[in-house]
């Protein structure tokens, strides 16, 4: 959640820059304030639904090689990346409420109300028998660990060969039986595809 956090303050401050400077002004105040703020919901609505829609990993959850998808179907639906964001959402901004609630209003109780929501959204994976948080079993969704290597978009796509590294490119050169070894080692992958 760190990473993914951080990533969307970058796009926050990159979309703030665009909607100043579409309104002429870097002081957003009033309605503008408004606009920004439901703009900004827009574009990290638009981020979450592109990414998992597109693979089932944002940016952060490819470096964490977990991979979001809807069991028995090959690509997540619309309906059910809708429906996963608006959940994931209460659960995150009642979060969000709390943190506020707790520093801005200094109100213990608020900020404890709204934790408590956020708490059982979050905290779900903790008693679920798959761990599973509960924004995902409400949305028929779920998260799955990708292996090292693995195609991302396509999960039905075959397994790529494997390419010399460096030090074997470079063996490569001067050693003629290299290339020998190549070919043994891409053998067994051909022959089980025959």
């Amino acid at each position: 959640m760190l990473y993914e956090g951080l990533l969307l303050v970058a796009i926050a401050f990159a979309a703030t820059s665009l909607f100043q400077l579409a309104a002429g002004t870097v002081q957003i105040e009033g309605w503008r304030r408004l606009l920004l703020q439901a703009f900004l919901l827009l574009i990290f609505a638009a981020y979450f639904l592109w990414c998992w829609l597109r693979g089932g990993q944002t940016l952060a959850m490819k470096a964490w090689r977990i991979r979001l998808i809807e069991p028995g179907r090959p690509r997540l639906s619309s309906k059910r990346a809708l429906l996963r964001l608006a959940c994931a959402s209460a659960f995150v901004g009642a979060f969000l409420g709390a943190l506020a609630a707790a520093f801005v209003h200094r109100d213990p109780w608020l900020a404890f109300a709204t934790l408590a929501l956020a708490g059982v959204g979050i905290g779900w994976a903790l008693v679920d028998r798959d761990g599973q948080f509960l924004h995902d079993r409400i949305a028929g969704t779920r998260l799955e660990q990708v292996a090292p290597g693995e195609n991302a978009h396509r999960r039905d796509a075959p397994p790529a060969e494997a390419h010399p590294g460096p030090g074997e490119a470079l063996a490569a050169g001067n050693d003629s039986e290299a290339g020998s070894t190549r070919s043994a080692r891409r053998e067994p992958h051909r022959a089980g595809s025959r």
